[in-house]
């Protein structure tokens, strides 16, 4: 009974470590996302209300009494 389980273990390990990592596509695909979702948050953080919204904090950041 041991050795089966022993076998067992074996396999799943050896299937596990069998997975090389990404393949190519999976790259381009995986960096197409990265670059879509870094121009989005571009795209909101560059926005007339945000810009304005992240200035007010930061002066009322700097003008702050201590």
């Amino acid at each position: 009974m041991a050795q089966r389980i022993r076998g067992w273990v074996r396999g799943m390990v050896r299937r596990a470590r069998s997975d090389g990592g990404m393949t190519t596509s999976e790259y381009a695909v995986g960096t197409i996302a990265a670059c879509a979702f870094a121009a989005v948050l571009y795209k909101v953080v560059t926005s007339p209300p945000v810009m304005t919204a992240l200035q007010s904090l930061l002066k009322d950041a700097l003008d702050a009494k201590f």
